[in-house]
């Protein structure tokens, strides 16, 4: 009776460490080390570059090479900084991102695909503008632990190209002021928040 009580347990245990729930791990954007940036052409002789200083990201995923993962982010559309306040007045307005009434920017992603280890192709939805495309970026990730806060760190970079004619986005201005191709350039680490310790 005991052996077969054995047995039965020990199958139960089997069962439950192949079925056991992996709790995804959640990655928060060290804003100090993180800048949402992009790139535009003026006149088509030279680039403006410019960023967003208000944003906050995050990336959620259960295993360790990212390839399950989801990422999200949003931007302060009023915090847009191209070093030049007229500029960055005019790009407020209704000529371009307009916003008083669309004062926010978001990606969330669909898909997340490993190409190669630390290398992905992301695809999700962006919204600006009022208007959401689907769009997809590539994306580059290394890990390690920072010695100061011991604490485990991923740095991401993600690129891309959109359309700013795809969100409607200064409609009345030709691409041969500004173009119309805009280029992404995403550098930002992520700290992984530690879950708590089970009870016993």
């Amino acid at each position: 009776m005991k052996t077969k009580t054995f047995i039965s347990a020990a199958v139960i245990a089997a069962f439950s460490l192949a079925f056991k729930v992996i709790e995804p791990s959640s990655w928060e954007a060290d804003k100090s080390h993180a800048k949402i940036g992009f790139t535009v052409s003026h006149l088509m002789i030279s680039d403006v570059e410019g960023w967003f200083k208000k944003f906050d990201a995050k990336i959620t995923a259960s295993k360790e090479d990212f390839s399950d993962a989801t990422a999200e982010m949003t931007a302060d559309i009023n915090s847009i900084n191209t070093d030049d306040e007229k500029r960055d007045a005019h790009l407020k307005s209704p000529d371009f991102f307009d916003a008083a009434k669309f004062s926010t920017l978001s990606f969330k992603s669909i898909s997340f695909k490993k190409i190669i280890d630390g290398t992905y192709r992301v695809g999700g939805n962006l919204t600006m503008h009022g208007v959401t495309r689907f769009v997809e970026l590539d994306a580059s990730c290394k890990t390690g632990i920072n010695p100061m806060s011991k604490k485990t760190v991923a740095g991401f970079k993600i690129t891309g190209l959109i359309k700013r004619s795809d969100f409607g986005i200064g409609a009345s201005m030709p691409s041969t002021m500004v173009g119309d191709d805009i280029s992404i350039t995403v550098n930002a680490e992520f700290v992984k928040k530690e879950l708590p310790a089970a009870g016993m």
